[in-house]
């Protein structure tokens, strides 16, 4: 099975026909041509396909969808809020390469040494978070002018100049409070 990457959420019905509005953060205008069939977060890993039979682009976060066996108004109320996920070689067919979702799958480096690839990618109004698995634990690494590097592409790197002792957040035990 593959690797599913979260691409947004359906947030509102359209119409009485059961279309619905996904709004997605893939960079650019999606009709979802190539693709076959949307994933709905039912809840925590589990995943309904959904087959598209029309879908139309109308900004570069928002796509209408008509779904199979989705035909009324009332039929998407099931599905609003609901996270959407695309398997991983489908995903990249349709990420604009600009869009940090882009990041998703890329290596965080530091110092020339390898501390994790990116599992989450973090939209903030003044920088990118992206959560990393390091030495077993997930991390926030954030991504702004002071701590992105270089970007490689072909590589699928990020190389990273982070704050002293961040990464120590993420490895050091749980001091226990001392009794006074």
């Amino acid at each position: 099975m593959s690797q599913y990457i979260h691409i947004g959420k359906i947030v509102a019905p359209h119409g009485i026909t059961g279309h619905v509005i996904i709004e997605h953060a893939l960079g650019k205008p999606i009709h979802f041509k190539g693709i076959d069939a949307i994933f709905v977060e039912k809840n925590a890993a589990s995943f309904i396909p959904y087959f598209i039979q029309s879908a139309s682009a109308k900004t570069d976060t928002i796509s209408h969808l008509q779904l199979e066996g989705i035909n009324s108004r009332e039929a998407t109320a099931m599905l609003l809020g609901k996270k959407v996920w695309l398997p991983q070689d489908e995903f990249q067919k349709l990420v604009d390469k600009q869009s940090p979702l882009a990041l998703l799958g890329y290596t965080v480096v530091e110092a020339g040494k390898s501390l994790g690839v990116i599992q989450e990618v973090i939209e903030q109004p003044h920088q990118l978070m992206v959560t990393i698995l390091y030495q077993g634990q997930e991390a926030y690494i954030p991504l702004h002018e002071e701590s992105l590097k270089a970007v490689n592409h072909k590589a699928k790197t990020i190389s990273v100049e982070l704050p002293d002792g961040l990464l120590d957040l993420y490895t050091s035990p749980p001091t226990e409070p001392s009794e006074k």
